[in-house]
């Protein structure tokens, strides 16, 4: 797939950084209102498909647009609350699972964030996730809830923190958790309002990515 060329340069100073959110939307409107609102005060570009923000190839699905995002975008900023997403059919993967999923196979510095809700139902769910011979049951066994849209939101969560690799080897998987709007939009604060930093972090893991063979 052809990636778009919105890409920032990274030689010397990084010229407008690039955030991509990636979060599901359906009653999280105000709230990602008010990060786009906030990311673009601190001197961001916001992709941010609720606002209509990121960049369209006409030719190419929601999905490939999206991902091409992901892939353009010097970060990603994920939210992973309760909410699964849209733009699944059957078994599919929602947009926002994918968007993530991109973000970390690419290893892109990227900054996640779960609501505290999300934890407590992977603890409360862990000894009903796979059947008495330790196969995992399908999604499809885990009916909605109102905390809880779909169970895949704690497969999620876990490929987020990189569960599934040594805990001595993990990198890229810090989740912030959250329980409340305030308490996300201060790690927001804490990690985008020193633009600088971003800026140096950014060239930081693109030199890194240059010197591999």
């Amino acid at each position: 797939m052809t990636k778009f060329s919105f890409s920032n340069s990274y030689e010397g100073r990084v010229a407008t950084p690039t955030i991509v959110v990636s979060s599901a939307v359906y009653g999280q409107e105000a709230l990602l209102d008010q990060i786009f609102a906030v990311l673009r005060g601190y001197g961001y570009r916001v992709w941010m498909s609720h606002k209509g923000t990121i960049p369209l190839d006409p030719s190419k699905t929601a999905f490939e647009n999206c991902l091409a995002a992901v892939e353009s975008a010097d970060a990603t900023l994920g939210i992973i609350n309760g909410r699964y997403g849209s733009g699944r059919k059957g078994s599919e993967l929602s947009i926002t699972h994918r968007e993530m999923l991109r973000a970390i196979d690419l290893e892109k510095p990227r900054f996640f964030a779960v609501h505290r809700d999300v934890i407590i139902a992977r603890q409360l769910l862990r000894q009903f996730r796979q059947d008495r011979k330790g196969t995992p049951r399908p999604h499809t066994y885990f009916k909605p809830t109102a905390i809880l849209e779909d169970i895949r939101v704690l497969d999620l969560y876990d490929s987020a923190t990189r569960a599934s690799v040594a805990l001595s080897e993990r990198k890229g998987n810090w989740v912030q958790q959250y329980i409340d709007d305030a308490a996300l939009l201060l790690f927001i604060e804490s990690q985008f309002s020193d633009i600088k930093r971003f800026e140096a972090l950014i060239s930081s893991k693109n030199d890194v990515t240059k010197d591999l063979p």
